[in-house]
């Protein structure tokens, strides 16, 4: 989408939230957003990284709702139905990371999602994982992390993706509880509102289903994809 600014109806469809939540998040300063006469504007960019922050920290009704909300829509435009467990190739995904510290794995999984050829700029990719993690950990609880830039630029992916990474030993990556985290998730997308749905879809199965006690067990990359499908197909049927 080319337009800089977005109107209040645009801006809610766009991030699947009603309209009048959107309105009261800007009437408190949580977004970005110009409003004149009345009428409420939305920078595009800022509207994309506000939305991801708040799907991340949403409590789980919460998140089940937007969830059900991109499925449904999804279905009314019948487009073919999508999985994340075909967007992880499996030469993007490594059961055993080594890093031992938020930089570190930072690194690697930018290293692991450029194996499978489809990042076109890996050190833009790198700063853009750093640049969201200080401004607030993408660990999401229950031993996980959904990495991804802050901000979206159509000419670094080939095509939409999503790297895994699996420590050895939980790492202090943030989590609100204090838990250390040992599985990664990157997810690469190359347009905002895919972006939403993978982080969404991917929530959800670590909170509704057993995906994290699987990918402890899974012993290798097809393992993984198995995992994640065997429980997206729990969740979407």
């Amino acid at each position: 989408m080319s337009r800089e600014l977005l109107e209040l109806e645009e801006a809610a469809a766009r991030i699947h939230m009603g309209a009048n939540e959107l309105r009261h998040a800007a009437q408190r300063g949580e977004i970005e957003a110009i409003e004149h006469n009345g009428e409420w504007r939305f920078p595009v960019r800022q509207l994309d990284e506000w939305a991801q922050r708040s799907l991340l920290a949403a409590a789980h009704r919460e998140l089940k709702t937007q969830h059900q909300s991109m499925v449904e829509a999804h279905r009314r435009a019948e487009r073919q139905a999508w999985r994340v467990a075909e967007m992880i190739q499996e030469a993007a995904v490594d059961v055993a990371v080594g890093a031992k510290a938020k930089a570190g794995i930072l690194r690697d999984m930018t290293d692991l999602a450029g194996r499978g050829g489809m990042v076109y700029d890996a050190d833009w990719l790198f700063k853009a994982l750093v640049a969201r993690e200080e401004a607030a950990s993408t660990a999401i609880g229950g031993g996980v992390a959904l990495l991804h830039p802050r901000f979206h630029e159509s000419y670094v992916f080939e095509e939409t993706f999503v790297a895994y990474g699996r420590c050895e030993r939980p790492v202090f990556f943030g989590a609100t509880n204090g838990e250390g985290t040992r599985h990664f998730f990157l997810v690469c997308a190359t347009d905002p509102q895919t972006h939403l749905k993978i982080l969404a879809r991917l929530a959800v199965l670590v909170h509704d289903t057993d995906l994290v006690a699987r990918l402890d067990d899974a012993a290798d990359a097809a393992a993984v994809v198995a995992a994640v499908r065997a429980c997206e197909d729990q969740v979407v049927g």
